[in-house]
């Protein structure tokens, strides 16, 4: 079943959310709709007959037919032999200005389908437009598009209505009057509706997104998600040689592979990648939650080149303060205990280029040594950057390693998690880099400033749920039953699932005597990568799953950064 580009979107719990399930067809009203004209532009030519038929689930719930006078138009012979309506016909017929707001009385709710939408759609809009009613928007569907998608040529000659009603062999055959014609329509669209429901596209959102590009390829493959399990999972797509193209995750698996070979589907990579696929193999999961989990650890292991996510897990970006005599920043890419003798640092940063900015905002904030060289060394040779005001330790004249350490607290308290002092100088510095009219490298400060805190505030609260040894975390499914998960020190031990009316202690019980053993908690090497702690947090702090018993009290963000980042970044756009 397509789900526009549901890759990276999951429910917690293995419950499948409503943007998940989509609006089924069935319970869907539809309104379709033909009209008669006398010429094909809307502009200048006027609706001589309203045809429609509204559906759902199959059944016919209420038809709208209605001859139109065209003032201002007359029905050319070559009209009337078409569609049999002269303009003796018509003579007494209302004129739009009585139909129109009737016709969009029984559309009202649905979704709008004709044959060749954008010509029945173009002349209602201009009514509307011209009446001065405000047109209602509907969502539309055009069985030629439709038709086109499923049906290629030579299978059927054309896409004419005619030629589709033939082919569906429709109650009523079209005759270019309006009702006829849409009560054909209604045949051709539920035709259409039982070949596209082969491919799993069952609902109104996969109809209403599907692409074009790279479909007829993609189809060809469906029968690989055949055999697939309707059960909360990993799938993986191999090629001929079993090698792995892409992982990915879902609550239903089968439903999910399935999306890959229809045109809800339309991401290139994605396409290039089915073409190549020979076998998806499934892994089935406890629950969701475990599915998202093996996903990201088996993507980091294997690393697919068709998954863009995840991949390098071990390349980072971090500030880190030195153990020197007089501590400076240093950007690296990787945290060891070598490299961080003093235990204090901050990151991940996005990028290579987002550290050395938030590197060069806080030597600003925070007057810090930013050369290298030694202090024996800094007073027979000042480094370029003092000379200039930018390096505040021995050669910038500052000898005392306890005077210097005062200018560290600031940095420190940010390391911390408690960044009030840096959003103080912050605040200066962008204002007084506005008031010189140096705009763009406030713009640059105030970026950094984002960027920074993202970073404190990922890394407290990773820390905050890394620190507890062990917490057991539930959430209610939509049944009634139980999806269980043990995290210790901010790793997946053990996930597992409680049925409707069973007491989920036992489970748990089962679960904790089971659980894989996670060792302790620590800073610079913890034994789980950013993204699973990540999926973690984010799944105890969806709202509906809760701890049930926990070795510490466990808070997403304990030391308010999170908080302070979020009004800095409010604060910024009432600003500006």
């Amino acid at each position: 079943m397509p789900t526009f580009d549901r890759t990276h979107t999951h429910t917690a719990g293995g419950q499948m959310a409503l943007a998940d399930l989509g609006t089924p067809l069935h319970s869907v009203e539809f309104v379709v709709v033909d009209l008669e004209t006398t010429g094909a532009h809307s502009t200048e030519n006027a609706i001589t007959e309203i045809g429609a038929v509204r559906v759902r689930g199959g059944e016919v719930i209420g038809e709208f037919q209605t001859l139109v006078r065209p003032v201002g138009s007359v029905i050319t012979p070559f009209v009337s032999r078409l569609t049999g309506i002269t303009n003796g016909m018509v003579v007494d017929a209302p004129v739009i200005e009585s139909v129109l707001p009737s016709f969009l009385e029984f559309m009202r709710g649905a979704v709008l389908v004709a044959h060749n939408a954008p010509f029945d759609v173009g002349f209602l809009r201009a009514a509307c437009l011209r009446l001065d009613y405000p047109w209602p928007g509907p969502r539309v569907l055009d069985t030629v598009t439709l038709a086109r998608k499923v049906l290629p040529r030579p299978e059927v000659n054309n896409h004419k209505l005619a030629t589709l009603a033939s082919y569906f062999g429709t109650d009523v055959q079209p005759d270019h009057r309006a009702l006829s014609d849409a009560r054909a329509t209604v045949g051709v669209l539920h035709g259409l509706f039982e070949i596209y429901g082969t491919y799993g596209i069952t609902t109104l959102e996969d109809l209403s997104t599907i692409r074009s590009a790279g479909w007829s390829r993609r189809r060809r493959k469906a029968h690989l998600a055949d055999s697939l399990p309707h059960a909360p999972g990993v799938y993986t797509f191999l090629d001929g040689s079993r090698r792995v193209l892409y992982i990915g995750s879902s609550g239903d698996i089968a439903s999910r592979v399935r999306s890959y070979f229809t045109e809800s589907e339309t991401r290139g990579r994605m396409t290039e990648m089915v073409t190549a696929a020979q076998e998806v193999s499934p892994l089935l999961c406890a629950n969701v939650l475990e599915s998202r989990v093996r996903e990201v650890r088996l993507i980091g292991e294997l690393q697919p080149p068709y998954n863009r996510r995840s991949k390098r897990p071990d390349v980072r970006h971090w500030l880190v303060e030195t153990g020197d005599e007089f501590p400076r920043l240093s950007a690296i890419r990787s945290i060891t205990h070598a490299r961080v003798g003093s235990g204090r640092f901050i990151g991940p940063f996005r990028s290579a280029a987002a550290a050395r900015d938030a590197k060069a905002l806080l030597e600003t904030i925070f007057p810090l040594k930013s050369c290298t060289q030694s202090p024996r060394s800094a007073r027979f040779t000042p480094c370029p950057a003092s000379q200039v005001g930018r390096c505040h330790g021995p050669c910038g004249g500052e000898w005392d390693p306890d005077v210097y350490s005062e200018s560290l607290e600031g940095l420190r308290r940010l390391f911390a998690g408690r960044p009030h002092d840096f959003l103080t100088g912050a605040g200066q510095r962008i204002a007084a880099l506005a008031e010189q009219e140096r705009f763009e490298a406030a713009g640059v400060a105030r970026d950094s400033v984002g960027s920074t805190l993202t970073a404190a505030a990922r890394f407290a609260s990773r820390h905050a749920l890394r620190v507890i040894e062990e917490i057991v975390g539930a959430e209610r499914r939509a049944d009634g039953g139980w999806d269980i998960a043990i995290i210790c020190h901010g790793r997946l031990a053990a996930a597992g699932t409680c049925p409707p009316g069973v007491s989920p202690l036992p489970v748990i019980e089962a679960l904790r005597q089971t659980a894989e053993y996670v060792a302790p908690y620590d800073p610079v090497a913890p034994h789980t990568t950013d993204e699973e702690t990540d999926v973690l947090i984010a799944w105890m702090s969806n709202g509906t799953a809760r701890p049930v018993r926990s070795s510490r009290p466990w808070c997403g963000d304990p030391a308010g950064v999170e908080s302070a980042r979020a009004a800095w970044m409010s604060r910024f756009r009432a600003a500006h």
